[in-house]
């Protein structure tokens, strides 16, 4: 029987070990974890991301300070927002939602946050950290490490031997999930769209990561019998069994196809997409333990 990987369920349990410790750590050092979210403009999408980040933090008795910035607010302005919160001693770990405004430069904006306050893991600092295979010492992307939870639950912690696929080279996601698996030994293949005979390569891979953004790329017989997939795509299509102007969600893996043959395998939605905020929430929570120093929790 192929096993339906619950990521709602496993994100709980972060979200609940992120809360116990919250609590210790009020009680023993008088601290409640900061985190400060950072939204330019008003694109819909970037709302909900903002206000499920901040309702989160809440649930988990974090500080929670959202700034909404008009769209035309200038990059300087902006910087200097940054740089403040870097300074303020409450917060702890600071979010930029992307996209922004085309006006101003993303990567010199993200690269003002302060690598011990940058929560997402998207700092040369911290990008270097993993890249150099110490995890431990770095913040990793919220995506990619709750890919890696799921992963972990499934095989252990160890995956020498093991053939691990992933299929895109993103910074946000495919570069960062292949770093967190080789960490954990496996023989690691990256594939984008220029690898050749991209299904047979697939169909080698024990863990088969995929994070393209192309709804159902990957068919069932791209995937190996009794492989671990984990589906990183969330795409929006038409949905008009639904009604008229509606729309469902659906991965770049075809579910139904895929899971008659994988060991293991996410579904969209309820696999990896829960587990980003939930380590967010746990990024904040170290972070605020080293500022406290108090060896932080391992999840």
């Amino acid at each position: 029987m192929t096993r339906i990987i619950d990521g709602k369920a496993v994100a709980e349990e972060v979200a609940a070990t992120v809360k116990h410790e919250t609590a210790a750590l009020a009680m023993r050092n008088d601290i409640a974890p900061g985190l400060a979210v950072i939204l330019v403009g008003e694109d819909p999408a970037s709302q909900v991301y903002v206000a499920s980040k901040s309702r989160k933090a809440k649930e988990c008795g974090f500080h929670s300070a959202q700034h909404t910035l008009p769209a035309d607010t200038s990059q300087a302005d902006l910087v200097a927002l940054v740089e403040s919160l870097n300074a303020d001693p409450a917060i702890h770990g600071i979010l930029v939602q992307l996209p922004l405004p085309g006006h101003i430069d993303e990567l010199a904006v993200i690269e003002t946050i302060s690598p011990d306050k940058d929560v997402d893991g998207l700092t040369y600092v911290n990008v270097g950290r993993l890249g150099a295979g110490a995890p431990q010492k770095a913040f990793v992307p919220c995506t990619p490490a709750g890919s890696m939870l799921l992963i972990e639950r499934v095989h252990g912690r160890d995956l020498s031997g093991l053939n691990a696929v992933v299929v895109g080279r993103s910074n946000l996601v495919g570069k960062p999930v292949a770093q967190l698996l080789l960490a954990a030994n496996a023989t690691v293949t990256i594939a984008h769209s220029r690898t050749r005979d991209l299904a047979a390569l697939c169909r080698t891979a024990d863990i088969l990561v995929v994070a393209v953004g192309r709804p159902e790329m990957v068919r069932g017989d791209w995937v190996k019998e009794g492989a671990t997939v984990i589906d990183v795509g969330i795409n929006r299509i038409p949905a008009p069994e639904k009604g008229e102007g509606k729309t469902r969600l659906i991965g770049d893996v075809a579910f139904a196809e895929a899971s008659p043959r994988a060991g293991a395998i996410t579904p969209v939605p309820g696999g990896v997409g829960p587990m980003t905020i939930a380590m967010l929430m746990a990024n904040t929570l170290v972070s605020a333990c080293r500022a406290a120093g108090v060896a932080p929790p391992e999840f």
